[in-house]
């Protein structure tokens, strides 16, 4: 996704005449830095493990983003029970009888999206317990996340590529040119310390 439009160029600091090409690949290099196919509202598909005594777990692409006419940023979610290793179990002997006895370990069994509870800001998902009151070892989440609109200081790291790009001499070729160079090699200078603390909260951190 291309994060400034044409007539938005002047109002983020850039010069009207200022190649489009520069534009997209400077919103190329965010979304690189941040990790992710774009910061527009996206689906994307997690497995993840649950820590032991934990009924939660953190997706990495945030904000959750509710696509309407959804109620919830969860598309479909999944869950299953794995046989523990010793000492791993956190439930007395008698719910991990019931759990072996019923061939729980290992079955993904579908969860109702409505039933997690969700923050959107930081992406902590909070799972319901099943009738026994335990809890899933693994679950897969399908989700949407992303900006509906894309905020200032995106738009604003975006000017800033560009202007970085702009100054950087090994860059300052023909506009005929610009859309064939890759500046991922360049990304260390142009992705400066500002364009970092403001692209900080839309990075993707892989929780473990």
């Amino acid at each position: 996704m291309i994060y400034l439009a044409p007539s938005e160029y002047e109002y983020y600091g850039l010069d009207a005449t200022t190649p489009a090409a520069v534009v997209a690949a400077a919103s190329s290099l965010i979304d690189a830095h941040c990790r992710r196919a774009t910061l527009a509202v996206n689906q994307y598909e997690e497995r993840l493990r649950i820590e032991a005594d934990r009924n939660t777990v953190r997706l990495t692409y945030i904000p959750l983003a509710i696509v309407a006419p959804a109620v919830t940023p969860i598309v479909s979610a999944q869950g299953r029970y794995t046989i523990p290793r010793r000492g791993d179990w956190p439930f007395d002997d008698l719910r991990l009888d019931a759990a072996l006895m019923f061939g729980l370990p290992g079955i993904w069994t579908a969860i109702d999206p409505a039933a997690i509870d969700f923050f959107a800001t930081t992406g902590e998902l909070t799972l319901p317990l099943n009738i026994v009151g335990l809890w899933f070892s693994e679950v897969d989440i399908v989700y949407t996340a992303g900006m509906a609109t894309i905020s200032d200081p995106v738009k604003f790291a975006c000017a800033q590529i560009v202007r970085n790009a702009q100054a950087t001499p090994a860059l300052n070729v023909s506009v005929g040119k610009i859309d064939t160079m890759s500046m991922n090699y360049f990304s260390d200078s142009l992705i400066d310390q500002t364009v970092q603390a403001m692209l900080a909260p839309y990075v993707a951190q892989k929780v473990g």
